[in-house]
């Protein structure tokens, strides 16, 4: 009998290994073609439309709706009329929930110094003196906190991801729009260059302070201080990919709840739900959280992006099924730019530790991606 010893560590080639050279020559998950550059420029086109809406309500809700616990008019943006409220019922209108949906997948995943600060001693104080102050005219809400006293404290915690993921999206649609703005004067023809250009930016805002500030009775109460020490990238933009891209919350009506059934992962580190794992399919579905999402952008395709799904498949008939193949594709793009940032060290790093460091970094990330749709967006 022949004994075999095992392989190396060093030598055993990662399933993967094409897309961790990709991104290690400054490359992207996503293939470059001009069919796939037109399609996630496109679609981050209109995504930045919506996502400067979206931050715009969740940070009127944050700095407007402070312990507000009946917000009816949360979504009006301190607009209140018949002609909007109508609109409103008739849901034509831009899908707030989906934005308050990302919002709660990030405060339930949590992670990184943002949740960190939400928990500390220093933030419960801020707390209890914002809600005070709120409080103070209203005694039934002070009773309620006088028996279950981390309840304001909670709806606080939930406000400041209101304030930080509206902070997020705001740098993140300006960025996409200076996208397209690039795409249309010729300026970006391929994928890789579309990387480069959200990776710039996101480098470029990594360090921008997020803080979050509310007025009560004209005093200012500062709930995220400058002196947390928040900033763009580390405390809110990985989070979110943590939480929105990776792992997001299970599709109501697509698996059971019930923990006898055993459909939903038990630890939330191993749930894959989020945007580069989900199947366009069931999210072309109505009740499915990020059907909201591809009916708002496809009020804001530009026309060359019509057009393209005018003369395939089903033409419109099927447009948020195709929406949702073209964000797909968008985010391997923003997935690649974030891990390109990340990287432990210089991507083009001749030091063999430093180049085995990043080669170490990028395949743990590839392992997760080994069920996503990684495979499925390299076909088309």
């Amino acid at each position: 009998m022949t004994n075999t010893l095992p392989k190396p560590a060093s030598s055993v080639v990662h399933p993967l290994e094409p897309f961790i050279q990709r991104l290690l020559s400054a490359e992207a998950l996503l293939p470059d073609s001009d069919t796939n550059v037109m399609e996630v420029v496109g679609i981050l086109k209109s995504y930045g439309v919506v996502l400067d809406a979206y931050s715009r309500n969740l940070i009127y809700i944050a700095d407007h709706q402070f312990l507000v616990l009946f917000p009816f008019f949360k979504y009006f943006n301190g607009e209140v009329s018949l002609a909007k409220l109508l609109h409103h019922w008739w849901h034509d209108r831009i899908n707030f929930e989906y934005a308050e949906y990302c919002m709660k997948a990030m405060l339930w995943h949590g992670g990184g110094r943002l949740d960190e600060y939400l928990d500390s001693s220093d933030f419960l104080d801020r707390c209890r003196a914002a809600a005070a102050a709120k409080t103070k005219k209203n005694p039934l809400v002070r009773g309620l906190n006088g028996f279950f006293p981390e309840f304001l404290p909670e709806q606080i915690r939930q406000l400041a991801y209101y304030s930080a993921l509206g902070q997020f999206w705001r740098i993140m649609s300006d960025l996409f729009i200076d996208l397209s703005d690039g795409y249309d004067q010729g300026q970006i023809t391929t994928i890789p260059e579309v990387v480069a250009h959200i990776k710039a930016g996101l480098v470029a805002a990594a360090s921008h302070p997020i803080t979050y500030t509310v007025t009560i009775d004209g005093a200012a109460y500062d709930l995220l201080p400058a002196s947390a020490g928040l900033t763009f990238l580390m405390d809110v933009a990985v989070p979110y990919v943590e939480a929105v891209f990776f792992r997001g919350t299970p599709f109501l009506g697509t698996v059971s709840y019930n923990a006898q059934a055993g459909q939903i992962p038990f630890e939330q580190g191993r749930f894959e739900y989020g945007a580069l794992y989900a199947d366009p399919l069931p999210v072309g579905g109505a009740g499915i959280p990020p059907t909201l999402l591809m009916q708002d952008m496809r009020h804001f395709l530009p026309d060359y992006l019509t057009d393209f799904y005018l003369a395939h498949g089903r033409g419109l008939d099927d447009v948020r099924v195709k929406i949702c193949q073209s964000f797909q594709k968008s985010m391997f793009c923003v997935t690649s730019a974030a891990l390109q940032g990340l990287l432990p060290y210089a991507a083009d790093t001749q030091t063999p530790t430093e180049q085995a460091a990043n080669h170490e970094f990028l395949a743990s990330w590839m392992d997760r991606l080994s069920t996503s749709r990684l495979q499925i967006v390299q076909l088309g």
